[in-house]
Formats: C-alpha cells, structure tokens, sequence
C-alpha cells in the first residue's frame, strides 16, 4: 500500500471513528475533533511536541478571527431581542404585504434576522411572533413556521458572519463579499422553494394545536417602546452592509486609495461587527430606556451559549492543520484530480455525509472545509466561494434526531417526531438539494 493511500485509509478511519464518538456515544464534539486530531498526528510521524504545537497553533488561528466575530454577532443578537426590534419589522412586513402574504412575509424576516443571529436565537425571537399573528389571522401556524425555519436555516448555512461559513471562508481563502453576493443569490430561491411554497403543501395536511415553547413565549413580546423599521434594519445590516462597501472599494478604487484602505479597515469582519453592536448599544439599548448596568447585564447573559460554538470551530481548525501539516490534504487534493470529480459537489457530499451522522451544521462545515483546503489551494480555477457555498448547502441537509435544531423545531411548535420528521427534515433536504443544484447552475456562469 503506497505511503498517501496509507493516510487516506487512516484519516477515513479516524473521521469514522469520530462520527461513532459524537453520533452514537455522545461525545462532545470538541473532545473528540481534538482526539481525531492527535491520533492523525501520531499516523503521520510527527514529533510529539510537533503535534501538541500544530493542534494549538490551528485552534489559535481559527478563534483568532472567528472567536471575535462570534462574540459580537451574539451580543448583537441580544441586543436585538431585548429592544423587540425583531418584533417591529415582522409588523412592518406584515403591514406591506398583507395578510395573504404572511407566509412570504415571515420568510424574509427570516432571513434578514437570521443574518447577525444563530438559528435557536432566532428561533426563539420570532415564533412568539408566528403565534401572535396565526391567531389575529386565523392562519395555520405551519404556513407561517415552516417560511421561517427556512429563512433562519438558509441564514445559518449560507450568509457571513454565521461562524460556519466564516470559517469555511477563513480555511478556503474565499472572498467575505462575493460570498455573502452568491450567498444572496442562491438563498432567496432555495428558501423559497423551502419555505413558502412547501408550507402551501404541508400546512392544510398537518393541522397543528397551540402549545409547549412557542406558546409560553407569545408574551415574551416587548412592552416597552422598541426602536423603529429604520433604525432596526440598519443597526441589523450594517455589517453585512460594510463588508460589502469593502469588496465595492477593491473593484473601483486604486489599490494606493486611502479610501480605498479605510473601507477595508470598516469592512473587515471583526471592525463591521463591532460597529454594528456599538450602533447596537445606542439603538437597542440607550435610546429605548435601558440603563447601562442593563445593558451590561445582557451582554454578559447572551456570551455563555457561544463558548460551546467557538470551542467546536477552534478543535476545527486544530484538525485542519494536523491534516495540512500530516501530508492527508495533499494526499486527499492529488485522489480527486485524479478521479475527476467536480470539488463542489466533493464539498458537498462531504458536508451532507457529517451532517447525517453527527447532526450538527457547524460541525459539519467545520470538518469538510478542513478536507477541502487543500483542494481548494492546489484546484487551479475553482471558486472558492461557490465552495463554501456547497458545503453550506451539504452541512444542511436531512436533520433529523441527532440536531438539537431538530428538537428545537418541534417543541417550538408542538409537533411530534413523526411530524418534525415530515416537516423540518424535509425541509432541511430541500435546502441541501436544491442549494446544490443552483451552485453547479451558477458555477457555468461565475
């Protein structure tokens, strides 16, 4: 056996291995990507001090940046759901569209709340909202639930600066702005497709009774005065909205353009962000009456959540450099330029095979972009984006009982296994499939 198919069959034992840890004995994550890790290190003839120095130095790189970005997307989260400001633009799209249109409606709010926030956050933000208007409308809860866990999901999977496709960007070398552009483009259809126009199918098959989660929260609703559309929409997309001006200023301005440089400074994810929840304060916060001790108060609350995340994404990025520095990429880069295989759909296939055996999206992400890398570095001509995108749209496919977004979707409205199987799995593989089929689309074109 030659000495890369050796490391090859080993890294696939790992790697299974690893899915049997996490799926089957309920390991954390982050423990067993740091075993998977040091066992590949030991595999590649590494020194022993080399091994404990490459897992620390990938884990430093990738919380570097990522664990910053995290951070301050949470704490703009909060902030959003402390003011109700979530609630205002669900109203606002409510009052433009009609009520005929709720489903449509809720499926962009979706989407644009589901930009600085983690799915369970969102979730949690807007199913009060989803009872609230089911009732005053006497619309099927379904019609209106299943367009929002497809916006938040596509979100989630497709859209900086969700730590998943941060990180997959930050691994590939991919472009932050024409990533959130295809991102864009190849969303709005999939979710539709999820959304809106599977709810129409669904809903008048599988009646749904008031209660658990969602019910307890309808009156979580803010009384106290929230911040305005205006004001609520530009503290949400600020940072989308500056890393975009960013990758405008490289396509129009000279690279010696002091413009030029401050609007990459802005743009960086990291200072965007912190823009984006200093405005924050201000705008959720000061000027809706809360004091500072408060606000304190809800920044120190929402960060607990994410050190579960941030330890995942690091031991990620630990594994990526143990499989970097251990000769597995080259050996995995040099098997798929020789089996001719398209690396977006190899992206692909590798995310939807770790989603359906651990269950988490950002695990998922997670370890197929540290296959991918070297694959991504040694392709000549591939977009990099596109693959990001296709392993998003792979880290989404088919949840079903091993996601805690599974479980978060049917407490949130009162569905049983059976019908959270018949809902959100499907729709999370219609995501994942129908997601794919646009990227190799738009891949002729880009």
């Amino acid at each position: 056996m030659s000495h890369q198919a050796n490391l090859l069959l080993f890294a696939l034992a790992t790697i299974v291995g690893l899915v049997v840890l996490i799926a089957r004995f309920k390991l954390h994550p982050f423990l067993g990507l740091m075993l998977a890790a040091i066992a590949i290190g030991f595999h590649s003839d590494m020194t022993l001090p080399a091994i404990a120095k490459t897992f620390q130095e990938g884990v430093g790189n990738t919380l570097g940046f990522l664990g910053v970005v995290v951070g301050l997307g949470i704490m703009l989260g909060k902030m959003l759901a402390e003011s109700g400001g979530a609630h205002v633009v669900a109203q606002r799209f409510r009052h433009l569209l009609g009520p005929k249109r709720l489903p449509w409606a809720m499926l962009f709010v979706a989407l644009v709340v589901g930009i600085p926030v983690l799915f369970t956050v969102g979730l949690m933000l807007l199913v009060p909202l989803v009872y609230a208007l089911a009732r005053e409308t006497k619309t099927p809860l379904l019609l209106l639930g299943i367009p929002l866990v497809a916006g938040l999901s596509v979100s989630q999977g497709f859209l900086p600066p969700h730590p998943g496709p941060m990180l997959a960007i930050e691994q590939l070398g991919a472009n932050v702005g024409k990533t959130i552009l295809y991102g864009f483009l190849i969303g709005i259809p999939t979710a539709i497709v999820a959304g809106p126009l599977f709810a129409m199918i669904v809903a008048p098959r599988l009646p749904v009774n008031v209660g658990h989660l969602g019910e307890r929260r309808t009156a979580d609703v803010p009384s106290h005065s929230p911040p305005g559309f205006g004001l609520t929409m530009l503290t949400m997309l600020l940072p989308v909205l500056l890393i975009l001006l960013a990758s405008l200023a490289d396509l129009t301005l000279a690279k010696e353009s002091r413009w030029r440089e401050w609007a990459n400074f802005i743009g960086s994810p990291i200072i965007a962000m912190l823009l984006a929840v200093l405005l924050s304060l201000y705008s959720f916060g000061v000027a809706r009456g809360f004091t500072g001790k408060q606000i304190l108060k809800f920044l120190e609350e929402c960060l607990g959540p994410a050190a579960g995340i941030m330890l995942v994404v690091g031991a990620g990025g630990g594994l990526s450099k143990m499989l970097e520095r251990g000769g597995v990429g080259a050996a995995i880069a040099d098997l798929v330029q020789h089996a001719h295989v398209s690396p977006l759909l190899l992206g692909w296939i590798v995310a939807a095979s770790i989603r359906l055996a651990v269950g988490s999206a950002t695990v998922s992400i997670t370890m197929a972009s540290a296959m991918l890398a070297p694959v991504a570095a040694s392709t000549p001509g591939i977009n990099r984006e596109l693959l990001v995108l296709a392993m998003g749209a792979g880290s989404l496919f088919c949840s079903h009982v091993n996601d805690s977004g599974f479980w978060f979707v049917k407490e949130s409205f009162n569905l049983t296994v059976p019908q959270t199987l018949k809902t959100w799995t499907v729709l999370e593989t219609s995501i994942g499939l129908t997601a794919l089929g646009l990227v190799m689309l738009l891949a002729q074109w880009v």
